[in-house]
């Protein structure tokens, strides 16, 4: 029996990358999908190609949440997957500690923390009918360190790793058997660095540099994001609550480097 038949999940910034693939992997375990982006063409895609139902959404939108709520008023997965890393543009703005403008600042944490909050505020209105639910929050590798060229970045996943118990904690003490969890990856390989890596000859090289200090040698691959995102989901994971998942390829482990070499 697929492991979610009968459920509704929604999954946002679903056109393309890790939220496509998370609403690809939770399709083909029997869940209907609600796949939401800005992107309506992606969006629109992925929905069709999964048998779906795309909803338009910003998730920086107050007035968007409600009109997904208007929607679909009752959820039972919801994926805040959506996020920018604040180097989307062709000429991408200084996001250390020292030169970041407080506009770029704001951006970032606009889509990938405030998006998460009101998809968290969402979700736990939209679970609280049947009492029951699965909230995963896509954070990184990066809301774990510092990431001193990416100081944005790393503060909002930090924050959407520590929301995501806060929300665990809310919901245990209303009695709601909402679980909610966050995913943490590092590295995979998604449209994002498809377009860093480009297709030159001297690819390879380029792509094995990036993932040098990763002890597993390589980027990981949206699916393997999404096969925990499908656990999580799950009734597997019924006791899971409050917890992160690293699929990083053994960086937080340590040094791969073996003493003396």
């Amino acid at each position: 029996m697929a492991r979610l038949s009968g459920k509704t999940a929604l999954v946002t910034g679903a056109a393309r990358g890790i939220g496509a693939a998370i609403a690809t992997a939770f399709a083909n375990e029997g869940a209907h999908v609600v796949v939401t982006d800005i992107d309506r063409i992606g969006g629109h895609a992925v929905a069709d190609a999964i048998g779906g139902t795309f909803g338009r959404l910003d998730v920086t939108s107050e007035a968007d949440w409600s009109t997904i709520a208007e929607q679909f008023p009752t959820m039972d997965i919801v994926v805040n997957n959506a996020g920018v890393t604040g180097f989307e543009g062709s000429v991408p703005p200084a996001h250390d500690p020292e030169n970041a403008r407080l506009a770029d600042w704001r951006a970032v944490h606009a889509v990938n923390l405030d998006g998460t909050f009101l998809g968290c505020r969402y979700a736990i209105r939209a679970m609280r009918p049947k009492g029951v639910g699965s909230i995963i929050n896509i954070s990184s590798r990066s809301g774990l360190v510092g990431i001193p060229m990416a100081a944005a970045y790393a503060s909002s996943k930090a924050a959407v790793r520590n929301h995501t118990k806060s929300v665990a904690l809310y919901c245990a003490g209303q009695g709601l058997n909402i679980r909610c969890n966050s995913i943490h990856p590092a590295a995979v390989m998604t449209p994002m660095w498809e377009l860093m890596l480009g297709n030159g000859p001297d690819r390879s090289k380029r792509e094995a540099a990036m993932v040098a200090d990763t002890p597993l040698r390589r980027f990981g691959r949206p699916e393997e994001v999404a096969a925990l995102a499908v656990m999580l989901a799950s009734d597997e994971a019924a006791y899971m609550t409050g917890a992160e998942l690293t699929i990083d390829g053994g960086i937080l482990a340590g040094s791969a480097a073996a003493p003396g070499r």
